[in-house]
């Protein structure tokens, strides 16, 4: 089933509107939102959840009161000064970093090792198809797996609900979550801006794409604003062989969709979601390219 994954390579390009707004677009489909850290995709698609799912990684202690005898050696042994010397001992799951030291010393055995609730993950419905999305607690690990689990979970539901294709929004950067996402992915679309930055971390993203042999095709979001770095990026894409579908200006209807809770293209049909319709058919004739070598 194919695969399409919206990258950045850093965060701020407008990537999750392009997502929002190719989502308006495609038919047929299951949308996925595979930024855990700080979803926003839901802001725009307004999905409502039936069916959630906690999502469970990695150990934190938790002292039963009963079985204490109080002796205070927790207290000394957690180098993360995770255990209040309180009466009885009290942990704190935000500084508990699950090492299990004071689990195996405890005397009287009185240290339990839970599974740490790191957030929660959906299958919804949306306006724009069903969807597949997750919000992990603030601080916390294990976003790779998570977003693993959502990919399986989107595959799932596209395979019982007969949908021909999966549209991702990617997480921002090249960390452990972006390598996640990409893993068997048919096509990735990277969203980048005419800045330094930007140019130095589509360098950073493409150089990932091709390390796992990922058809990749970039679009420059606000070219217009810095005509000068747009050109490198054309130049630089040039190079490397990877087509530039659209070069997008700056333009206030994206803001004003934003504010009015739509996507782009169902917001206005102005030459902007003009250009973006131009940028889906030519992101699905590189979509038919890959399934015909497949």
């Amino acid at each position: 089933m194919p695969e399409i994954v919206v990258l950045s390579g850093k965060g701020g390009t407008g990537k999750t509107s392009l997502t929002a707004a190719f989502a308006h677009l495609a038919r047929g489909h299951v949308i996925c939102d595979l930024d855990v850290d700080a979803p926003d995709l839901h802001l725009l698609l307004q999905p409502t959840p039936r069916r959630s799912e906690t999502f469970r990684s990695g150990h934190e202690a938790r002292i039963r009161a009963a079985d204490c005898s109080r002796c205070g050696q927790c207290v000394d042994l957690c180098r993360f000064d995770a255990i209040r010397g309180d009466d009885p001992p009290v942990v704190n799951a935000r500084q508990c970093e699950g090492c299990k030291l004071c689990v195996a010393l405890c005397p009287q055995a009185a240290i339990d090792f839970i599974p740490r609730h790191c957030g929660d993950w959906h299958i919804s419905d949306s306006r724009m198809g069903p969807m597949v999305h997750a919000q992990l607690r603030p601080g916390e690990e294990n976003s790779g797996r998570l977003v693993a689990i959502l990919r399986e979970e989107a595959r799932k539901l596209a395979g019982n609900l007969g949908r021909g294709l999966i549209l991702s929004d990617g997480p921002p950067g090249v960390a452990c979550p972006v390598i996640s996402s990409l893993s068997g992915a048919d096509l990735a679309i990277i969203v980048t801006e005419p800045t330094p930055s930007g140019r130095h971390d589509l360098k950073r993203v493409t150089a990932l794409t091709a390390h796992f042999k990922i058809v990749t095709v970039v679009i420059i979001n606000k070219g217009n604003l810095n005509p000068e770095q747009t050109a490198g990026i054309k130049s630089d894409c040039c190079q490397r062989g990877l087509p530039v579908l659209a070069t997008l200006p700056h333009d206030p209807s994206v803001t004003a969709a934003m504010l009015a809770g739509k996507t782009v293209t169902e917001y206005t049909a102005n030459g902007f979601s003009a250009e973006l319709q131009a940028a889906w058919t030519g992101i699905q004739r590189h979509l038919n390219t890959v399934a015909r070598k497949e």
